[in-house]
């Protein structure tokens, strides 16, 4: 990577990627995060149609954290978790948000427009400076600059 040095997790993504691909599943992401005084390294991954099994995420468990014991580039201690990324998934990258076009989404901003922050809709579009859905019965186009945007999340029917 030219002139930035690999985060913790993007190289475990790139360990993680032929395994995911062996496996038959996609990685939706990966991060290396502290919760209540641990290292976590935790992958989300997924598979369609059908989606991610508990047969999934103990086969590519197991496989990655056999590749990192081999790697041992993590010098602290940490807890390894696989599991799939939810119903309510957040959209965080751009490859979420492209796999994501028609689906029904919230969109929270950091400060309010027209006297809220939550809006909900259909992801039509995105770029790198605004994502736009279709909100509402009358499909109004809303559109958002992407740094006023605090979350966007898939929507879940019950």
């Amino acid at each position: 990577m030219a002139g930035k040095k690999e985060s913790t997790a993007e190289r475990a993504e790139r360990i993680l990627e032929p395994i995911a691909q062996e496996k038959g599943v996609t990685i939706y992401d990966v991060e290396y995060v502290k919760e209540a005084g641990e290292q976590i390294l935790r992958a989300y991954i997924d598979k369609k149609p059908g989606g991610v099994t508990i047969d999934d995420c103990e086969a590519v468990s197991r496989a990655f954290s056999d590749a990192l014991d081999e790697e041992d580039f993590i010098p602290d201690a940490y807890m390894l978790e696989v599991s799939s990324p939810g119903l309510g998934r957040q959209l965080k990258k751009d490859r979420h948000l492209a796999s994501s076009i028609g689906e029904e989404v919230e969109v929270k901003t950091f400060r309010e427009t027209d006297g809220r922050k939550l809006f909900v809709g259909e992801l039509t579009s995105f770029d790198k400076e605004r994502v736009t859905i279709l909100e509402g019965e009358q499909k109004e186009e809303r559109s958002f600059v992407r740094k006023d945007i605090a979350m966007i999340r898939l929507t879940i029917d019950f």
